[in-house]
């Protein structure tokens, strides 16, 4: 069994498995978050924040700190992250398994457009509505900066940064969302159009029920492939058992 295990974290499943690591006799357990938030929730274990500086650094960081397992429990879309954690593990030789929640799937009587991209998204939006709540996330708005004759609503926990659409209303807000808070914020600011990435889940899911319930289109983001090879489990009991674990 791993004596040291290293998390990349950034979502609800990383810090629950790094609290059930945490609370093992003998087990080391380390979260690597990347420092896009300014202040991030508190985690069990020991916590760094920034990046390792691409493949290499990261190998480094593996050695030097003598990891015996990587566990990548990153945002679906880290896609970047992603890569890189599987070429570190393959040069050092340390084992790595990558927690994915499910992805979505549609239900009667939604109404959903899969696109492969934040570009595809912005080809899709301009013929389903003219007012958008963008729910992809403040990094990547650029992909729809040059849509200027429709109205976004964004909603985020931190100040996005440009560039983004000219024609934008920011919401500063931490969730979880309530499926009643989420209709209240559709109805409130007139949506017509909801664009999401399938991030997977239940605590972002709110939003798409409350787009069935008032009948809306929703564009939806579908996910990178995983790398070639690269071992992926559905939830934290899974990376449980890939270590070795018994059920806390």
């Amino acid at each position: 069994m791993p004596a040291h295990v290293l998390i990349l974290g950034g979502t609800t499943e990383a810090r629950r498995l790094a609290a059930d690591l945490a609370a093992r006799s003998g087990v080391r357990v380390t979260t690597s978050l990347a420092g896009r938030v300014a202040r991030p929730g508190a985690v069990a274990g020991q916590m760094r924040i920034g990046g390792f500086g691409g493949t290499e650094g990261l190998a480094d960081w593996l050695r030097a700190h003598h990891v015996d397992a990587l566990v990548d429990a990153t945002h679906p879309f880290a896609e970047r992250i992603t890569a890189s954690a599987a070429r570190a593990a393959a040069a050092t030789d340390v084992p790595l398994v990558v927690l994915r929640r499910p992805g979505w799937r549609p239900g009667p009587g939604d109404r959903w457009y899969d696109v492969p991209s934040l570009a595809g998204a912005a080809a899709a939006l301009p013929g389903l509505g003219h007012r958008v709540f963008l729910s992809t996330g403040r990094l990547g708005l650029a992909a729809f900066a040059h849509l200027t004759d429709l109205h976004f609503v964004v909603r985020s926990v931190e100040l996005p940064e440009p560039p983004m659409p000219p024609d934008t209303e920011l919401v500063l807000a931490r969730g979880p969302f309530t499926v009643a808070d989420e209709t209240e914020l559709l109805r409130a600011h007139r949506i017509e159009v909801l664009a999401t990435k399938d991030s997977g889940g239940e605590a972002t899911a709110a939003k798409l029920t409350a787009a069935r319930q008032l009948g809306l289109p929703v564009v939806v983001v579908r996910r990178p492939p995983l790398p070639q090879g690269v071992a992926a489990v559905s939830d934290v009991a899974g990376v449980l058992e890939w270590l070795g674990f018994s059920p806390a």
